[in-house]
């Protein structure tokens, strides 16, 4: 979520409560802002309109992007193809929202429309596409991943198979659903453009799955993931990550009022209106944000403790089913056709991460063994 759809209060609570949490924050495609720099490492999202890393003529400027990642913690690149709750069209951030400390973080006009393209002009095929991802690994040093909402599969296809025959490729994937929501988007995009994210996400899981491709990058799930039923699922597909906007936006005092485009919510979490956001408090806010991730992290770990496994990223297909009425069931697996081994790590990182849960410190215990257990 970007600085200036959300407030610069907003920002910086999340941003806090992320290193509270010991998470990452994405910055969104708004560029990265003084609010992002509160200890909290970034992922760093790059969007069709280059914010932060622009020149004057709006065009992409590698040696700003340099200068943005060697002086902040970000920790990875994301291209952002597309999202869940906008589809195949760019962004707009009304002028009245483009303050000048927004205009500054972006590279903009102060107070006229902020339009994001919606398309790059860096790159036009998935060709140029891994060329672009080569050259932004190579010269900063970072991962690059992309992130995209899914319906046709030719360019999943065509990027798979190039990873599979030309040694380029992307270090993760971020899949976002269409359940996404936004008030920059007409409804009938935000509505029914784009799969939702179990049918997505399963799709190209299984284009990579098929190449051989699966264990060679990190997939991140995005659609209504921060409730926990839905998360598991997520993991149980192959997810390694998740990332979760609304539940974090709840946590430091979204009503859902939608007036975000109007900026004039009344909780300052989506204005520039300085009357708003003096009512948010980053410094509270941001223990509210990390005890939402700290809780979303218990329920994971004790539902994936029920199913027999020490991590939520071991839970497989066969554990999860999808309930047809009340009196049917089948498995996630059948489901989305998923072949015997799919949706978990390779066996050595299975070994490795259930050696890890077990040194660390314990979630609950039992009473010592008895006087027959122990001779």
């Amino acid at each position: 979520m970007s600085y200036g759809s959300l407030s610069g209060n907003a920002i910086e609570a999340l941003n806090r409560g992320a290193a509270l949490a010991g998470c990452l924050q994405n910055t969104g495609e708004g560029g990265l802002s003084p609010y992002h720099r509160y200890g909290g490492d970034l992922v760093l999202q790059i969007g069709t309109a280059y914010f932060g890393c622009r020149d004057e003529y709006g065009r992409f400027d590698l040696e700003r992007l340099k200068d943005l990642v060697v002086g902040a913690p970000v920790r990875a690149l994301e291209i952002k193809l597309s999202q869940g709750a906008k589809p195949s069209l760019g962004g707009l951030l009304p002028g009245a929202k483009v303050s000048a400390a927004i205009a500054a973080t972006r590279g903009i006009a102060q107070g006229v429309d902020c339009v994001s393209p919606s398309r790059h002009a860096e790159f036009s095929d998935t060709d140029s596409l891994l060329d672009w991802v080569e050259l932004l690994a190579a010269e900063t040093g970072l991962p690059v991943g992309i992130k995209s909402a899914v319906g046709d599969l030719d360019f999943w296809d065509e990027l798979t198979s190039l990873m599979a025959t030309t040694g380029r490729g992307v270090d993760f994937v971020t899949i976002d659903g269409g359940e996404g929501g936004t008030g920059a988007a007409p409804l009938i995009f935000t509505d029914t453009v784009s799969l939702p994210f179990q049918v997505g996400f399963a799709r190209v899981y299984a284009k990579f799955a098929e190449r051989g491709l699966h264990e060679r990058v990190v997939f991140v799930g995005a659609g209504k993931l921060g409730l926990p039923d839905n998360a598991v699922v997520a993991f149980a597909l192959g997810c390694d990550m998740v990332n979760v906007a609304r539940e974090a936006m709840l946590a430091i005092g979204c009503i859902q009022a939608q007036k975000c485009h109007t900026d004039t919510c009344p909780t300052g979490v989506a204005t520039q209106n300085p009357w708003l956001t003096r009512g948010l408090d980053p410094a509270l806010k941001s223990v509210r944000a990390a005890n939402y991730v700290k809780t979303l992290r218990r329920d994971l770990l004790k539902v994936a403790e029920a199913c027999g496994v020490e991590h939520p990223g071991l839970i497989d297909t066969g554990s999860v089913e999808i309930l047809d009425g009340r009196t049917a069931a089948t498995g996630l697996d059948q489901v989305y056709g998923y072949r015997p081994g799919w949706g978990l790590p390779s066996e050595a990182d299975q070994a490795t991460i259930a050696e890890f849960m077990r040194a660390a410190e314990p979630q609950g215990g039992t009473a010592p063994p008895s006087r027959s257990m122990m001779s």
